[in-house]
This record gives structure tokens, C-alpha cells and sequence, in this order.
């Protein structure tokens, strides 16, 4: 269905599509070129990660981060259901069981409340999931990380350019998964990257990224010949990917300061909605500060969710809902993750919305936006 406001919709900012010309003239289309190698440099100097390596999406980051926690049969591994389903699969394909853990009524995040009941002799990780950009509370994650001997793996695919106590989001956990997905902040169409943050695991990552060879050592003079030393996998993305990206990782900044003043729109726009009770809006702890990923709403119900979602969508606005809960899923089922009690999770999927957001949309469209989503919780 085609909408006359889009729920998103991909943009050019800066010098994407000269950056790719350049790469093609360069003659190095395979990866990991000069564009490649900048949108890393770029992104460990601006967030302090110790180092970064580009994906072709987040899931096959995530896939990475979980070849690096060494799982067996019969392991578990703490993350929220309320997630995309590349959280959990990374893990599961690992051989490890997926344990849900509810999230916070405020954030949407993991609750560390909750985290400590979860753990037994079987669980490895934690993978906190920053949902919206906003950070999951991290001194708490790593302290109960630390007691237990877990390892930390954020999910941090939608929080680019966040941080929680002056530190990126992604830089905090032994290692950190981003999104450059065309519905993210900064765009490749496709696109992730793993952010290793423990020096110890920067070979091993590098092996895994190249189908599980030491080519790096090799292309670095460091071996006269490369081989195949692990199971890897091809998680290396076209140097086309890395120049388009490059293009908007410039131009951070801006895209960053243009997607505060769409989010800030609607806050004071839809604020009197809220202000009697209609809607719960976003909530920002103290100590995070956001990217400004998305825009939610958060009903009284699921049928008024459901009611609005259907007006807005017959106005031709691509209002969308999230996700629909792990634990919940066929998939989840059949894994045995549905035993646990998820009440926050549940009233949660029921109830949000999301709103359109993107780097293009208008005052006016957003203008219409409000309009139509004040008209029908006012009726």
C-alpha cells in the first residue's frame, strides 16, 4: 500500500552517491576499500569504540557477537521478547536457549530488576536491547554481568549515536551490534557493524568476518599465506555499502540535529493528549541521552490502538505497530520461551505505535499527523 506520508522513507544528505562513483573508480567493489576502512575510523573516534567492524546487516553482527561467546548446547542467554527476531535467532542458531526477561513500563527496556531472578549455573550473556536509542540501564547490567562472570553483548541496533552516562551505546558491553538499515538514523540500505570493545576478541572477530580464515594477518604481512582457522562466514559488505554510508556518517551531525527537531515536534504537538490521559509518550531517564530513532505512542488499549492505527493508515499515513513478542512467536513457543511471565511485554505490543519519521518529512505532513491522531482520540 502506498501512503501519501510514509511511515519512512530513504534519504540522500550528503555525498553518498559520489562516494560510491569514487569507489567504483578505485576498482575495489569487494570490501573492506578505503570507504569501508573510514566509516570505521569515523565511527570509533566519534563513539570511542576500541574497534569497528562493518556487517552487511545487524543480524550478521549479532551472529558474530554470539560465534564470540563460545556457546554450547544447553546455555542461556538473558534478552527481552520485546525485540526484532535477529536478537534471539543470532543466539539460537549459536545453540544456546533464549531466556526473556519483561521490560520496564518507562523505556521499554530490559528491566535489571529482573535480570538477577533469570540467572542460573547455564547462563553465558545478557543482551540488553536499546530500544528507541535509549539506553538500557548499563551500570546495573554490567555489575550483575560482572558478579555472575556473564558476558554483555548490546543489541544496540537502533542507537547509534546514543549515549547512557557520556558513553556510546554500543561501546559498554563486551561487544556491541549497530543497524545502518534504511529505517535507522544513518542509512546504507543494508548494513550493520559490530563494535568489539575488548581487545582480546579483536583476532578472533576478524577471523569470523572472513569466513573464517586469517586473511587480515595475511593482507597485514603478519603470515606469508592465509587459511581457514575457524567457522566463519561471509560478514564482510560490499565497498558500495561502506560508500554510501560513509556519505551519511559525515554528515552525523546534521541528520542527528534535523531527526531532534522532528521527534521535539511531536512531543509538544501530541503533549496535551497525554496530558489528559489519552496517550503515554516517550520516556528519556536521566543520564541517557537519545538519538531520537522513533516516535511512539502508547494507547489505553489494544483496540484503540488498533482503531487508530486503522484511521491513520485510511488517511494514507504509515503509522506502523512494533513487535509482536518472542516468547509469543511459533517459533518461541516451540523453543519452550513462553514460560515465563511477560506482562509488561504483552500490554506493551498491544498498545504502541508508531509514528512517521524520516529525514524529509515535513511541518505540514507532520502538522497532519497530529491532526489526525488528535481527531480520533478526541471523538
Amino acid at each position: 500500500m502506498e501512503y501519501r506520508i510514509p511511515f519512512n522513507k530513504p534519504f540522500l544528505v550528503g555525498r553518498e552517491l559520489d562516494s560510491i562513483a569514487q569507489a567504483v573508480a578505485l576498482g575495489n567493489l569487494a570490501g573492506d576499500g578505503r570507504f569501508t576502512q573510514s566509516c570505521c575510523r569515523l565511527l570509533e573516534q566519534r563513539l570511542g569504540i576500541n574497534r569497528v567492524l562493518l556487517t552487511p546487516s545487524c543480524t550478521a553482527a549479532l551472529e558474530m557477537a554470539a560465534l564470540l561467546c563460545d556457546l554450547e548446547p544447553g546455555d542461556e542467554v538473558i534478552l527481552p521478547s520485546f525485540t526484532f527476531v535477529s536478537t534471539a535467532s543470532a543466539f539460537v542458531r549459536a545453540g544456546a536457549r533464549p531466556v526473556f526477561v519483561d521490560i520496564r513500563a518507562d523505556t521499554l527496556n530490559l528491566d535489571e530488576k529482573l535480570i538477577e531472578a533469570a540467572v542460573n549455573e547455564r547462563t553465558k550473556v545478557i543482551v540488553p536491547v536499546h530500544y528507541a536509542g535509549v539506553a538500557c540501564e548499563m551500570d546495573r547490567i554490567r555489575e550483575i554481568a560482572r558478579a555472575h562472570r556473564l558476558l554483555v553483548v548490546e543489541d544496540a541496533a537502533q542507537a547509534v549515536n546514543s549515549f547512557y552516562r557520556g558513553k556510546a551505546l554500543g561501546s559498554l558491553g563486551d561487544v556491541g551490534c549497530y543497524s545502518f538499515h534504511e529505517t535507522k538514523n544513518f542509512i546504507s540500505g543494508e548494513g550493520g557493524a559490530l563494535c568489539v570493545n575488548r581487545p582480546d576478541l579483536v583476532e578472533r572477530a576478524e577471523i569470523l568476518r572472513d569466513k573464517g580464515t586469517n586473511r587480515q594477518k595475511f593482507f597485514r604481512g603478519q603470515v606469508d599465506k592465509y587459511t581457514w582457522v575457524d567457522v566463519g562466514s561471509a560478514y564482510v559488505p560490499s565497498e558500495l555499502v561502506g560508500a554510501f554510508l560513509f556519505g551519511q556518517l559525515e554528515m552525523m551531525q546534521a541528520i542527528s540535529d534535523r531527526r531532534r527537531q522532528i521527534y521535539e515536534y511531536y512531543r509538544q504537538s501530541l503533549q496535551p493528549l497525554a496530558d489528559e490521559g489519552l496517550v503515554r509518550l516517550p520516556t528519556v531517564p536521566e543520564g541517557c541521552t537519545q538519538n531520537f530513532h522513533l516516535f511512539y505512542l502508547l494507547t489505553r488499549d489494544a483496540k484503540t490502538r488498533d482503531g487508530l492505527l486503522a484511521h491513520l493508515n485510511s488517511r494514507g499515513i504509515g503509522a506502523v505497530f512494533h513487535y509482536v513478542p518472542l516468547h509469543s512467536s511459533p517459533m518461541g513457543r516451540k523453543l519452550g520461551c513462553d514460560v515465563r511471565p511477560l506482562p509488561v511485554t504483552d500490554a506493551v505490543s498491544a498498545c504502541l505505535i508508531r509514528l512517521p519519521f524520516y529525514y524529509t518529512i515535513t511541518a505540514d505532513e507532520q502538522a497532519d499527523v497530529v491532526r489526525e491522531v488528535t481527531a480520533y482520540l478526541r471523538a
